[in-house]
């Protein structure tokens, strides 16, 4: 079901061989004209480029000249010229548009879903991923120049240099997604987590009060499901110049063309006897981190026919030479969620054949060195194909009842089942404060809630959410039966819960900064967590802790305190 392969790639590959030597000897012409009429460098003649492009921002190609004996700085300079262009270098092959790195693009539309719509040289026109886009500020010099171009190559470079000193295979890249995770908060579960607004901003989407029941209304959506990471088999493995600090999957919804929800992350685990097999946790409880939970709940209301989960297996790496860290996609594969007639794929084991590359390139392998080692019988393809990586999940259908607690969820989100009725609570608690107890529906006043203020943070950071779990779960073994079946009195024992856990530890400054994949923090922060939750258990609550004259904590800000609904919401996109 997925998109074929570019038909006639070598075809292309001439074409755009032959423009870029045309548009080379244009520019050697060019240049001598302008040293025979002795034009100033502040001065550039638009015979290279169409005059729709004056009229609006351009995308340059940042290694035209490369290989074509031309000095790059000599067409860039003339790009500059005009001070209002935009200037951006692509960095990847880019399969929508069929731009290759470095061409000349021209930006129509800079859509606010990270896709624009561009133009080749030829005249065609597609969406290019705006992370696959370098932007250059105006250069006043040519030196100025140089040096943003040096930046870029050895970003984009990084990747081949490491699979031409044989430390990872071929079809290994840059993490698309690690990318967009560091961007920003549009793809964390933090920003997911919010309520969303309908298209006239004047209500909530996926948040309303249910007057009989004294609680949120369920929200089911089109899919609504639970997803389990079992293994990883056959995974590359990296050369001995890198070491590798974490190895995991990431996971959203995606449509072929954009991700479409929150980019989750599953760390896997390994034995030293068998490396290239990662394994997961099919069910975390007690004290397993959050991270380890291989069990993962999905939920989206996207009317595509072609949404589906997006695989990614990711290593952070350190190179032993350099000190250099990074992200690598180690392969992807991309799981459908229903048939071509609309209805939902079975609820089963998939094994998935791992695809090399990003998302957007497509017939790339993993490590082409396999194929390339096959004979070719019949016996031979076969055991070639045991070679390959395969990543194996598990679809399972929900119960009514998994199905009534997902459906307290927001419309969009994927997240651990092991921390599901921690978000209820959460959810729970924010229908209070925006519906139920609000003076009025047009009030647009701080809300004085310290969980609404900082609980999106524990979904960015999941020690602190295990140490709400560990917390919750000690509590919860004291109530009795009667307690636990009564909602309100739980919601009111959840909140002392968080205050006397996590809340503290949001604002101390015995706790290191969150830093992904750095064992030495992360071992840190565990220690700090477990010091303060045994001291909050001895002392029956963290109000010593905080009077303490021992314990310092960061300089107090009224963000800590107040919940700003409408800078928090997310705005539907209909209503943008």
């Amino acid at each position: 079901d997925e998109p074929a392969p570019v038909g006639n790639y070598n075809r292309r590959k001439e074409e755009e061989e032959k423009l870029l030597l045309n548009l080379s000897q244009q520019l050697q012409k060019l240049v001598l004209v302008l040293d025979q009429d002795n034009v100033t460098t502040n001065y550039a003649s638009s015979v290279l480029l169409p005059p729709s492009v004056v009229a609006g921002s351009v995308a340059v190609v940042c290694d035209l000249c490369w290989g074509k004996n031309l000095s790059f700085c000599g067409f860039f300079f003339l790009s500059c010229a005009w001070s209002h262009f935009e200037i951006f270098g692509c960095l990847l092959s880019l399969s929508l548009l069929m731009a290759k790195k470095g061409e000349v693009l021209l930006i129509h539309d800079k859509k606010v879903d990270g896709w624009w719509v561009a133009e080749n040289s030829k005249g065609e026109r597609g969406l290019v991923p705006r992370t696959y886009l370098v932007h250059y500020e105006d250069a006043d010099s040519q030196e100025q120049s140089e040096e943003h171009i040096e930046v870029v190559d050895e970003t984009n470079d990084t990747v081949e240099v490491l699979a031409t000193i044989g430390a990872v295979p071929a079809g290994f890249r840059q993490s698309t997604l690690f990318r967009l995770l560091e961007e920003g908060s549009q793809f964390r579960s933090s920003y997911f987590l919010q309520p969303e607004l309908t298209p006239s901003q004047l209500a909530f989407k996926d948040l309303v009060w249910n007057s009989e029941k004294n609680t949120i209304y369920p929200r089911p959506t089109r899919v609504s499901l639970i997803v389990t990471l079992c293994s990883c088999k056959m995974v590359p493995l990296p050369g001995v110049s890198i070491q590798v600090l974490s190895r995991h999957v990431r996971l959203c919804l995606f449509d072929g063309n954009q991700v479409l929800s929150n980019i989750h992350t599953v760390r896997a685990t390994w034995q030293p006897k068998n490396p290239q097999m990662w394994t997961f946790s099919p069910r975390v409880t007690g004290i397993l981190p959050s991270l380890l939970d291989g069990d993962c709940f999905v939920r989206s209301n996207s009317l595509s026919a072609d949404v589906g989960i997006l695989f990614e297996l990711g290593i952070t790496y350190i190179r032993n030479a350099t000190g250099e860290r990074g992200e690598l996609s180690c392969g992807w594969a991309f799981l459908k969620l229903f048939t071509s007639n609309g209805m939902p794929v079975p609820s089963k084991m998939y094994e998935l054949l791992l695809n090399g590359g990003t998302p957007y390139e497509r017939g790339v392998e993993v490590d082409p060195s396999i194929s390339r080692r096959a004979g070719s019988g019949v016996f031979h393809q076969f055991l070639t194909l045991k070679k390959q990586p395969v990543l194996a999940v598990k679809l399972r259908s929900l119960s009514a009842q998994s199905k009534d607690i997902l459906n307290l969820l927001p419309e969009t989100l994927i997240g651990s089942m092991c921390y599901i009725h921690i978000l209820i609570f959460y959810r729970q608690i924010l229908g209070d404060a925006l519906l139920k107890d609000s003076m009025s529906m047009q009030s647009a006043d701080l809300i004085f809630n310290p969980i609404l203020a900082t609980f999106p943070q524990l979904m960015d950071e999941p020690d602190l959410m295990d140490a709400l779990r560990s917390a919750w779960a000690d509590k919860e073994r004291t109530l009795k039966r009667s307690e636990k079946r009564d909602q309100e009195f739980l919601k009111s024992v959840f909140v002392l819960v968080y205050h006397n856990s996590v809340f503290p530890l949001l604002h101390s400054t015995f706790l290191p900064d969150y830093k992904w994949a750095e064992e030495e923090a992360e071992a840190s922060r565990w220690k700090a967590i477990a010091d303060f939750l045994k001291k909050s258990r001895e002392n029956d609550g963290a109000l010593q802790y905080l009077l303490s004259s021992e314990n310092t904590h960061k300089a107090f800000d009224i963000s800590e305190l107040t919940y700003d609904f409408l800078g928090e919401v997310r705005k539907n996109s209909a209503g943008v």
